[in-house]
């Protein structure tokens, strides 16, 4: 074996040098400056590793096992800068005194399930893409149950470790039969050899399902709401965005390729997933009155309408995934910011009728909350409004009438969605309370993952430079 392969790997290389620099840096620092050294030096870190996937060329290594696209390295990128934001949101929390001793930890594996999400969207082979799987699912077990002490918090790790457990069990249960049928696992000689039988059918049907689970698409969301609940809110931040992206970039590229002579079958399944993903999501969103349940509930409808650009199977498809993705990086992240540091200076409230008269003690917040749920309800002239465009446009680029008809009632549900968006706007603006929630004078930190967020969610959509460099990426594959 040619170990100088390895140098192809550079973001991943990259990746692993950070984490080490990190656990060092966590093991020599003592004192009261260590909490403030290590977060700019993660940070800092992160940064350069943006800087190293924007500037990775497309690169193979050990006889395609490792296939690093150039749509991969863009990904690379929204996915990096997704958990920078993670890190700096997350400052007000790991200022309190029962995580302040881990947070090498917390850095250490957010660097690891970023690393394993490299791996899992850069593989050409079904088994380094559940190696790459597996690498970001069991950090992510360990930031879930992060607050471990919590009753919540164990108990939303409990269900996320068996779920997880029991969906990469159906994944590899069906790529065994991908396998069986055809002899090898590499994706290009898996997709010259698949043909439509009852052995791929339901190689396929399970190795969605396996995905579907990590995703959070109806049927398989069921453990979503009590994860999201019990984890600590910047965690909750990282899993509805950084990993379920990572995950949608994957089953699309997967599916595409290694699927494609078999796209009769596994449109038709999509058609039915998506459909029941965002009905049912945003009808149990329209009762919560927890708010992070309620962003759960957001997420999995906001994984049906990122699945709906693989419908088409065409050139804008995955284009618009990712601009999707990018979008709601911006627009998530911007809300969990919020609801953390209402958490963390509000005696760990979550209720969405704590919210009350927000916008009279803190109307900034209140304002910058506003435009990241108007993002994400889909509200012109803000971000959110243009990924859902692309979204639809890819869809129906298929042409055909159950094509038209998924996009017309993905359509529809967002008018639920933007019921529900506002339901906390109300809270903010109108609802009227003798006890609102006093003033938060936000840290520097919490001001610039804000100013971050803020800045995505508007400038985003205005800037076509930022479209085109994704559909440059994309034809270039």
């Amino acid at each position: 074996m040619d170990y100088s392969q390895f140098f192809n790997m550079i973001p991943e290389a990259g990746l692993m040098a950070a984490l080490v620099i990190v656990f060092l840096a966590d093991l020599i620092l003592k004192g009261e400056k260590k909490h403030t050294t290590l977060s700019l030096l993660t940070g800092l870190l992160l940064v350069a590793q943006i800087a190293v996937c924007f500037t990775a060329e497309p690169a193979e290594a050990f006889a395609g096992l490792y296939t690093a696209s150039a749509a991969a390295q863009v990904m690379k990128v929204i996915l990096t800068a997704g958990a920078f934001i993670v890190v700096v949101m997350a400052q007000s929390w790991l200022e309190q005194k029962d995580v302040q001793n881990k947070e090498g930890e917390f850095y250490e594996l957010i660097i690891s399930t970023l690393l394993g999400m490299y791996m899992m969207i850069s593989s050409g082979h079904f088994l380094m893409f559940f190696l790459g799987l597996e690498m970001a699912s069991v950090p992510m077990a360990c930031l879930v149950a992060f607050d471990k002490f919590k009753k919540e918090s164990a108990e939303g790790a409990a269900k996320f470790v068996l779920t997880a457990t029991f969906s990469s069990g159906v994944m590899l249960y069906g790529i065994s039969f991908i396998y069986g049928a055809c002899g090898t696992l590499y994706f290009d000689d898996v997709m010259a050899q698949i043909t439509a039988t009852p052995l791929t059918i339901m190689g396929l049907v399970f190795f969605f399902s396996g995905l579907g689970f990590k995703i959070s698409l109806v049927p398989f969301h069921f453990w979503t709401a009590d994860t999201y609940q019990g984890a600590p809110t910047a965690v909750t931040g990282y899993l509805s965005v950084v990993s379920k992206g990572a995950a949608a970039f994957a089953l699309m590229t997967i599916l595409t390729k290694v699927f494609a002579p078999m796209v009769e079958y596994w449109e038709m399944l999509m058609y039915i997933v998506i459909v029941l993903t965002i009905t049912i999501a945003n009808l149990f969103a329209l009762r919560q009155t927890e708010l992070k349940r309620f962003m759960a509930f957001s997420s999995i409808s906001q994984a049906g309408y990122i699945m709906l650009a693989a419908v088409g199977n065409g050139a804008m498809g995955l284009p618009a995934l990712m601009y999707y993705v990018l979008i709601y990086v911006a627009a998530n992240m911007s809300v969990f910011t919020i609801i953390n540091v209402v958490e963390t200076r509000g005696k760990g409230t979550t209720d969405m009728s704590c919210y009350d008269g927000f916008y009279q003690t803190n109307p900034k917040l209140s304002f910058l909350l506003t435009l990241a749920l108007f993002s994400l309800a889909g509200i012109p002239p803000f971000a959110g409004m243009f990924c859902k465009f692309f979204v639809f446009m890819a869809a129906a680029q298929h042409g055909s009438n159950i094509a038209y008809a998924v996009v017309f009632i993905a359509l529809v549900n967002t008018v639920p969605s933007l019921y529900y968006y506002l339901k906390i706007v109300k809270c903010m603006y109108i609802n009227k309370t003798d006890a609102p929630l006093p003033t938060f004078k936000s840290d520097c930190a919490t001001r610039t993952a804000l100013a971050l967020c803020t800045a995505g969610v508007l400038l985003f959509g205005v800037c076509s430079c930022v479209y085109g460099w994704l559909v440059a990426a994309t034809t270039a594959m």
